[in-house]
């Protein structure tokens, strides 16, 4: 798994890369938990994504938000960070010039920036949140949302309570794209003891949609 260094628009981000199945291969960007709580490209949800959207055939990219271990610059309040995710996915298609489909995916306050990339960057066809922080951020800005995805969350959250995440997956479900609410039972915000269904989920949907 290649480490790079990426031209960010404050600084190098660090970053790892897995290549995809072949030159029209889909891509995917996915996006840490909140910088100044711990959250680094190596937490073992967004890993978890990263290797499911890996094992998917996807060619994938993770990377340290500004200011995080390697990546250069300063913590924005998610204002820098929309800006670090759009030259993540600039980097990631301009190594991939015949790729497929441009998915993003992010956990936690990454689930907050992956959804506002979503509506900053027109090529991308799908998403995964997993515990967006529907309790702390503002999501009104997916009005309507540009595409289909799926949300995960745990019942048992007690840094993202699950009913403001079943109130954001209900609103976008409203509209015409297909947005599915997986629910994970007795799961907490890190998913410690249910890796394995986080997973399953994961696993199962991407394979439903690249079918």
């Amino acid at each position: 798994m290649p480490q790079i260094m990426l031209n960010g628009p404050d600084g190098r981000l660090e970053a790892r890369y897995q290549e995809g199945n072949g030159p029209n291969a889909p891509l995917a960007v996915v996006l840490h938990p909140h910088p100044l709580y711990g959250g680094t490209m190596n937490n073992k949800v967004a890993f978890k994504l990263f290797r499911a959207f890996a094992d998917a055939g996807f060619a994938v990219l993770r990377f340290n938000f500004r200011g995080v271990e390697g990546s250069e610059g300063t913590h924005d309040d998610g204002n820098g960070e929309l800006d670090d995710a759009l030259a993540a996915l600039d980097w990631i298609e301009h190594n991939n010039p015949e790729h497929g489909a441009v998915w993003i995916a992010g956990f936690s306050f990454g689930g907050w920036i992956a959804a506002k990339t979503l509506m900053a960057h027109p090529d991308i066809e799908g998403f995964v949140l997993i515990a967006p922080a529907a309790n702390k951020y503002d999501f009104a800005f997916l009005d309507p949302c540009p595409c289909d995805g799926l949300i995960i969350q745990g019942t048992a959250d007690d840094i993202v309570p699950a009913p403001s995440v079943q109130a954001l997956a209900e609103r976008l479900a409203q509209g015409e794209r297909d947005v599915r609410l997986a629910m994970v039972e007795g799961a907490g915000h890190f998913f410690e003891k249910q890796m394995d269904e986080l997973q399953s989920h994961l696993d199962g949907y991407l394979s439903e949609r690249m079918a």
